[in-house]
């Protein structure tokens, strides 16, 4: 077990695709996701994709109870998505403010599918099928993105909501 290092943005392997995983509920796979819940719980993350742990795999995880960089977020259950494909359910899209662990000090306004269907399978190849809204699908799709190469400052369509942290939400 271990807190693996993160990736941050200007490195080229974060705008890589990720490759399938093709075994599941192996030793070296079960090692990796341990190792990504306790980075992400170190640096108090939503959610953690492999490539941002310098792993080519299409591996995400994320949920939380409750999380203080984003203290008006619902609960998002604990999930390990692996292989993950992504329908909007409908073209309606909000705005929110998204920050990510490659991408310190900084947040923006995202526009992101308010609902989404997402499917995948979790560690042991058990599959996967949810339809959620609000900042669940917010989450999953900035996961997912980062299995197509893609950092969420690629996404914002406004650069005058996009900043460091502590000048948007002064303490």
């Amino acid at each position: 077990m271990a807190i693996r290092e993160i990736l941050k943005m200007g490195d080229p392997f974060l705008l890589k695709k990720a490759d399938p995983v093709k075994q599941f509920n192996t030793a070296e796979l079960n090692q990796i996701i341990q190792d990504m819940i306790e980075t992400m719980e170190a640096n108090d993350g939503a959610g953690l994709a492999a490539p941002q742990i310098g792993l080519s795999m299409q591996l995400v995880i994320f949920g939380f109870q409750k999380n203080e960089r984003y203290p008006e977020a619902e609960t998002v259950p604990f999930t390990i998505l692996i292989n993950p494909k992504i329908k909007p359910l409908g073209d309606e899209k909000e705005n929110g403010w998204e920050g990510c662990l490659s991408v310190p000090g900084l947040r923006g306004v995202v526009p992101r599918y308010k609902k989404i269907n997402y499917q995948g399978y979790d560690q042991f190849g058990k599959k996967i099928n949810r339809d959620v809204e609000g900042f669940h699908a917010r989450v999953v799709q900035h996961e997912c993105d980062h299995l197509l190469g893609i950092l969420y400052p690629m996404r914002i369509e406004d650069l005058s909501m996009f900043g460091f942290h502590d000048v948007i939400f002064p303490e």
